[in-house]
């Protein structure tokens, strides 16, 4: 790892010389004999980061990998398992960040504020991979804002529920960051030229739900009847409020958007 440069954004992977913490790939060349799961899911994102979601097939991942496609589907049943995985092994990515706290033992303020940078830190490393996060059909399908992790969201509710918040509230604050944080992030990867609109779930293809055990996430499920309420008009509503009203402290202090140094 290289030197941060300190002129660089200091969540891009240049601001952290050059860190991105991506799951080893088998080498090339390496044969069956060197694939599992995590390798072949690492190999996936390489490929991503370099060539774009849209070009991942299994056969392409099976050339890069240089072994036949057929290979790989005995540890990724197809390609939209291995999507889900995907997704899986870069949240990975951010719990294994050091910066970001599993818990809020220095406040929630803290702990969000943690969490949102490394977020952005992955959005920044894998800007053709983060789209996935908000698109990929949710593993319990009635979370609003649909996540397709549900160890974020159950960490998340945990998390607030231990620092004083009350269920509904945790909720309501999960919609707000969720909402917040992908939106933002989305805008600013596609900035870069990133597609973000989501694939459209194939015919055929079994529930991502189905195929999750739910029992690991009892947070999740027990506030199911808070998680599925759609109140998108409302949480707008109220986010437009709190933006005009940052505009007035904008108006009254003459205060100028910030050029150059990220950090000035």
């Amino acid at each position: 790892m290289t030197e941060p440069d300190e002129r660089a954004d200091p969540d891009s992977p240049e601001g952290r010389g050059g860190a991105a913490a991506v799951i080893p790939a088998a080498p090339p060349g390496a044969g069956r004999s060197a694939l599992d799961r995590r390798r072949v899911l690492g190999a996936a994102i390489e490929f991503i980061d370099a060539e774009g979601l849209d070009a991942l097939t299994m056969r392409r991942l099976g050339a890069y990998l240089r072994v036949e496609a057929m290979a790989l589907y005995r540890y990724v049943p197809g390609r939209e398992s291995l999507l889900d995985g995907i997704v899986e092994a870069v949240i990975d990515e951010l719990y294994g960040d050091p910066d970001v706290h599993l818990a809020a033992s220095h406040g929630w303020q803290d702990y969000l504020q943690r969490l949102a940078h490394g977020v952005r830190r992955l959005a920044l490393a894998h800007p053709e991979v983060f789209p996935l996060v908000a698109s990929r059909p949710p593993a319990a399908p009635w979370v609003r804002p649909p996540l397709r992790s549900l160890r974020w969201v159950e960490s998340f509710l945990d998390a607030l529920i231990a620092s004083g918040f009350t269920e509904a509230s945790a909720v309501a604050a999960y919609r707000a960051y969720s909402s917040f944080l992908l939106g933002h992030l989305l805008l600013e990867v596609s900035q870069k030229g990133v597609k973000i609109s989501p694939e459209d779930q194939p015919e055929g293809v079994p529930s991502a739900a189905a195929a999750t055990d739910l029992s690991e996430y009892p947070t999740v499920v027990r506030l199911e009847p808070l998680l599925s309420l759609d109140e998108s008009a409302a949480e707008f509503e109220e986010a437009l409020e709190n933006l005009l009203g940052r505009l007035e402290v904008v108006l009254a202090e003459g205060r100028t958007p910030r050029r150059g140094d990220p950090r000035a």
